[in-house]
């Protein structure tokens, strides 16, 4: 049973976890074609002499987005956080005073990546842990590194759980090691066929 795409609830902005809200957000403005209204403040192109009834309604779509796409953003979060941006006029002014207010100063965020780097690297999956559970873990690090703007390779996870794994898993490393390049290997690969030793 397909579902109708405009059912779909937006998801609301309650001035906490701002970097998850915007990433579902933007989705789903992409979704109804308003963000691009959000982006830039574009500026939609007069119409031409003698407009056909076509070319008219055409227009009248375009016009209406912007502030479809304000109306949108004021929907979608709570009260306390519109009073914030009750005063814009525009949805391009209303997500930066977001991004301004919620998402922290260059600074704030390159301090936030840094304590979550040093976390990802002193992560060790524990003796009575599964790989499932350390990777859940992991990948919970990593995700919020990525909010944040910063990128880990796929090649760099899997050498981090590698290194994070108990002796129990030694053999299985070295047969993997024997039948596959490490480097080339995915994180989901490895995952099953770590899962498939325990």
């Amino acid at each position: 049973m397909a579902t109708n795409p405009a059912s779909l609830s937006p998801p609301i902005f309650n001035g906490e976890q701002y970097h998850v809200w915007a990433v579902k957000i933007k989705t789903y403005l992409r979704g109804h074609s308003l963000w691009q209204y959000v982006e830039e403040e574009r500026q939609i192109p007069q119409l031409r002499a003698n407009p056909t009834l076509n070319q008219i309604r055409i227009h009248e779509k375009e016009v209406a987005k912007a502030p479809r796409a304000l109306s949108c953003i004021h929907s979608v979060v709570t009260d306390q956080v519109f009073s914030r941006v009750m005063a814009c006029d525009t949805p391009k002014e209303a997500w930066d005073k977001f991004r301004e207010e919620f998402g922290g100063s260059s600074q704030t965020r390159n301090m936030q990546i840094l304590n979550l780097r040093r976390e990802f690297e002193v992560l060790k999956m524990q003796e009575t842990e599964n790989v499932k559970e350390y990777v859940d873990r992991l990948m919970n690090v990593v995700n919020k590194i990525k909010l944040l703007g910063e990128e880990l390779t796929n090649q760099r996870i899997v050498e981090k759980v590698l290194v994070s794994l108990p002796e129990r898993f030694e053999a299985k490393i070295s047969s993997l090691e024997d039948s596959k390049d490490l480097s080339q290997i995915s994180l989901a690969e490895l995952v099953h066929s770590l899962q498939a030793q325990e």
